[in-house]
């Protein structure tokens, strides 16, 4: 499979914003209660092959409830360097220990592996989102590297529309790339 014609844009525009703070990520999804929830997230890379974005959560956080209940989100990525923004629209797919879909299970494990100790640690904590617990509950031994905890889970975006803007230049550029039902990609210069 050929990446999108919007990987290209966003590959050299993360060349070009190479401090950490260019994997952070907003991401947008809906609530059962019909109102919108907003977090950052760590971009993780692509999975092999597809286009959909990896980023990480605990399936013990109020988020997966969310995502389960409205499968649709958006990320939005703005990178100061060069002044550009991504807004990538479409399906989550979450990825738990369960998962039946083999190969997403091992980009799962894989993923894992790739956490710093300090990131793998931080899943050992209590349930996101309750009362405070006491300090001695934070402070637990690093996981395995290997194999992920049961709530860590693989949080995939499967864009179907990206809208990119150039905020430099006289007039400035801005791009929307769309995914039709046939799985292909059609992309359109709009007006700033």
């Amino acid at each position: 499979m050929s990446p999108a014609p919007w990987r290209s844009p966003l590959a050299s525009t993360l060349e070009r914003n190479p401090h950490s703070t260019a994997r952070y990520v907003q991401l947008a999804t809906v609530g059962a209660n019909n109102r919108p929830g907003n977090r950052t997230v760590v971009f993780r890379g692509f999975i092999v092959d597809s286009d959909q974005l990896k980023f990480v959560i605990d399936a013990r956080s109020q988020k997966v409830a969310q995502i389960k209940q409205q499968p649709w989100a958006e990320a939005c990525w703005y990178f100061p360097e060069t002044r550009e923004q991504f807004r990538l629209s479409g399906s989550l797919t979450l990825v738990q220990a369960d998962y039946s879909d083999l190969a997403l299970q091992q980009a799962r494990q894989t993923t894992w592996q790739e956490l710093s100790n300090a990131t793998r640690i931080q899943y050992t904590w209590p349930n996101p989102g309750e009362a405070r617990s006491d300090a001695a509950a934070f402070e637990q031994l690093a996981p395995d590297p290997v194999e992920p905890l049961p709530h860590f889970c693989l949080l995939l975006l499967e864009p179907v529309q990206v809208d990119h803007l150039e905020l430099r230049g006289e007039p400035q550029n801005r791009w929307i790339y769309y995914r039709g039902s046939d799985q292909s990609w059609s992309t359109q210069a709009i007006n700033p």
